[in-house]
């Protein structure tokens, strides 16, 4: 099943949302004792003025005791309100930081292969927008919902108490709203799925156009960017506009049916006041409650609005936290001893899992012992990069097995086999934070003094030392502040510090200039010392003394031996060395550093002996 294919948890999201809301109980039952307070005392008011107009006014006896007590139910209310609108934004709140955690930590969790099928903009609405849409079915949608239902119920109770006749007639109009609002919360949901998807598209474009900035501008295409921007704004101002148009016909819809009840019970209300079955006190309280209840029929009528568009954020949540596309961990799994015999990659085939069962890798089989370096060569597209991603398990092989000493890697826990595989790719990924914490990301623990000898080793220290604040400088959003030779530098140092006995280099030189590719290379040598490593290599002779070439075409191991042997064979790799040896950039950087990685005095016969 593809990943965008798995289905996902169709229980009511709002009732699966509130499951977030059991840890707060007790909040929450404060927030619901508070809004009783609200709404007894909303009530109150409106009972307060049959006594005003039929006793207090006519005779002028008591009124400061009905002032005061006007004064104290009104400050009970305003408590009441207080309290219950704190409370309840406190719960949502919280809801809002447990669900988007979650949500964060099971995204990190995912295989490689769910962010290939999914942009960064997708994401980040998911864990923003969407997330801060939930924030409204707790704190102000069940608010709201409730704090006005329980005001709404005790002045339809009010209602009945003077004149139930008169009551069912101000609510005949009742059922004439309940037909509109159904309709438009069901359009006010489909149109905030498109809303939704159209911020993604906006978070998209905003993303991939900052990121990008420099290409932007070295193309001038800033007007071009603005034109793809602008147009998807305008499609999700016009999705917002509808949603809009539902949401604000509604009070005036509600307001007009309500005139009619309120006339009605005008007309009727006069009559029994004729009869004297009702006193003027009565009645004026009577309509005054009629009136109170306005505010709270309104505020509801906007309640399945927002819950229709909460719905439709925590579907889209849900949606991902039900797509597992996780490499699974068994249970109970063993750690990894570190290795020392061999890596072994038994009939190894891949696929990816979208639907396409067209194999990336197929059958691979080799063994690479403990220490050896072995280097994978071969065109672009040739599954290369795949097949080391396999290593760390960043995806899991479709069928066959790699083996550490013997043991399925499948079959030891995650976590010790990550820690024993280094990586440094030819795209470094910093983040926004000093040297420092960079260095020793992977090494939280580590001790300056240990952050200092790696980046030593690594040939790092000295443009470190010469930057505003040394180690605790600031590197900028992946590492900008840097330039390509310092960032792959701050990588290998991390690497050191992890001190991984795997290490996996994916064309770690290829984009840099030769100045900085001496100076990594150097670094690299240290790396590699006296570990088992997987080097992938756009430029042959960076690899030629391996211990073992591994040339890969669409998928497949065509060849396998050392430098010498596979030039012998007149193969694939032959042709692909002897290409790059007429390529006069290659030919003269091969003239200033011959032998990169490994000492001037190295034989090639196996083994790690660089410096």
């Amino acid at each position: 099943m593809g990943l965008d294919q798995i289905p996902f948890y169709r229980v009511n999201p709002v009732k699966r949302l509130l499951r977030y809301v059991g840890p707060y109980r007790g909040r929450l039952s404060v927030a619901l004792a508070a809004m009783l307070v609200y709404g007894l005392a909303s009530v109150w008011l409106a009972y307060l003025i049959k006594p005003i107009f039929d006793e207090v006014l006519p005779k002028q006896s008591r009124v400061g005791l009905m002032a005061g007590l006007l004064v104290g139910v009104y400050l009970l209310k305003g408590i009441g309100a207080y309290f219950s609108v704190f409370l309840m934004s406190d719960v949502g709140q919280r809801v809002v930081r447990d669900v988007r955690n979650q949500l964060f930590e099971h995204l990190l969790g995912q295989s490689s292969g769910f962010f290939v099928r999914r942009t960064t903009g997708q994401l980040m609405s998911r864990l923003t927008n969407d997330v801060n849409q939930i924030q409204r079915v707790v704190a102000e949608t069940l608010g709201d919902l409730l704090r006005e239902s329980l005001a709404l119920i005790g002045y339809v109770g009010l209602l009945f108490y003077y004149d139930a006749r008169l009551a069912l007639v101000c609510m005949t109009s009742a059922p004439l709203v309940l037909y509109p609002l159904v309709r438009l919360g069901q359009r006010v949901r489909r149109t905030t799925r498109r809303s939704q998807e159209e911020i993604e598209h906006l978070s998209h474009r905003a993303a991939e156009a900052l990121t990008g900035h420099r290409i932007v501008k070295a193309f001038g295409s800033e007007a071009y960017e603005g034109a793809r921007f602008r147009k998807v704004a305008q499609a999700l101002y016009q999705v917002n506009m509808k949603i809009t148009s539902a949401v604000s016909v509604l009070p005036p819809l509600m307001e007009f049916f309500g005139g009619i009840g309120l006339a009605l019970a005008l007309w009727y209300g006069s009559r029994q006041i004729a009869t004297e079955a009702l006193t003027p006190g009565e009645f004026t309280s009577f309509l005054a409650a009629v009136f109170l209840m306005y505010g709270p029929a309104k505020k509801l009528s906007r309640v399945n609005a927002n819950l229709q568009q909460s719905i439709v954020a925590s579907e889209r949540i849900f949606e991902i936290l039900d797509t597992h596309t996780e490499v699974r961990e068994r249970p109970g799994a063993p750690m990894l001893t570190p290795i020392r015999e061999n890596i072994e990659f038994r009939d190894v085939s891949f696929s990816y899992e979208d639907g396409d069962n067209r194999r990336v890798l197929r059958n691979i089989s080799f063994k690479v012992q403990a220490g050896q370096m072995m280097a994978v060569v071969g065109l672009s597209g040739g599954g290369k990069t795949t097949l080391m991603q396999l290593i760390p398990r960043f995806y899991d092989v479709t069928s066959g097995m790699i083996l550490i000493d013997g043991v399925d890697i499948r079959d030891v826990s995650l976590a010790s086999l990550r820690s024993q595989v280094g990586v440094v790719t030819q795209e470094t990924v910093l983040f926004d934070d000093t040297i420092a914490a960079n260095i020793a990301y992977a090494s939280p623990g580590a001790s300056q003094q240990e952050i200092e000898a790696a980046a030593r080793a690594a040939h790092a220290h000295e443009f470190i030392m010469k930057s505003p604040l040394n180690y605790e400088s600031r590197i900028g959003e992946r590492g900008q502040r840097l330039s390509g030779g310092q960032r792959q530098r701050i990588a290998i140092a991390r690497a050191l510090l992890k001190n991984a006995p795997v290490l996996i280099l994916d064309e770690a030189t290829s984009a840099l200039d030769t100045g900085s590719e001496l100076l990594v290379q150097e670094a690299l040598s240290n790396l590699l010392r006296e570990r088992t490593s997987f080097v992938i290599a756009h430029r042959l002779f960076t690899v030629r003394r391996a211990d073992v070439i591994v040339v890969l075409e669409h998928g497949s191991v065509v060849e396998m031996g050392h430098h010498d042997a596979l030039m012998a064979l007149q193969g694939v790799y032959a042709r692909l060395y002897e290409l790059q040896l007429f390529d006069s950039e290659t030919t003269s950087t091969v003239k200033s550093h011959p032998m990169p990685l490994f000492q001037e005095g190295d034989d090639g016969s196996g083994g790690n002996k660089s410096s």
